[in-house]
């Protein structure tokens, strides 16, 4: 007896239309970008000596601490890796590189607000500095390799699960207009 396995093709509409949780994922990454854009903006107008901007700096904390971490590592951390760590064939190497870069963006964070409480000019320039250049290279391997590694190893099954869970995650976050609103701020900051 021979057993073949039948699997639907899909049409190029559905592959493009196809949500998976690297997509969702790679979206919100647009949002950080706008805030990393305009943190590195800042951080060029006060190392040319400008006054440095405590309101500013203080909200791009908070974004990056309640949207970027709380929020989008949230589903990242907590759903995509989880599933990519139960994958047996899935190389761990990536995720756990993946996490310690979130751990290295964590510290900057926490320095930035620290060298802006004690008036440290040149520590909050290298933590601006450094967050905004870890995060650019940080997203483009999680939007060029991770991500699309990630969803060709997890099924389909996976993915509306994932995606689920990520939407129970949105509704536990209150306030996500409101920094999608100061991305799109920033973005526009000079």
């Amino acid at each position: 007896m021979i057993i073949l396995s039948i699997k639907k093709i899909l049409t190029s509409d559905e592959v493009i239309n196809m949500r998976t949780a690297g997509n969702v994922l790679s979206e919100e990454h647009v949002h950080i970008l706008k805030v990393v854009g305009a943190l590195q903006r800042e951080h060029d107008k006060v190392e040319r000596g400008a006054a440095i901007d405590e309101p500013f700096f203080y909200k791009a904390i908070d974004f990056i601490r309640s949207y970027a971490d709380h929020f989008h590592h949230a589903k990242e951390e907590g759903i995509l890796f989880r599933e990519l760590n139960n994958k047996p064939t899935f190389p761990h190497g990536p995720v756990k590189v993946m996490l310690h870069e979130h751990e290295i963006g964590r510290e900057y964070t926490r320095n930035m607000e620290a060298a802006l409480k004690a008036n440290d000019r040149k520590a909050l320039l290298a933590s601006a500095a450094g967050y905004a250049g870890l995060l650019a290279q940080h997203i483009h391997k999680e939007n060029t390799i991770l991500f699309p590694m990630s969803d060709q190893a997890l099924e389909g099954k996976i993915q509306e699960s994932m995606l689920k869970e990520f939407t129970e995650v949105e509704k536990k976050f209150t306030g996500i207009a409101g920094y999608l609103t100061m991305a799109k701020e920033f973005e526009t900051r000079r």
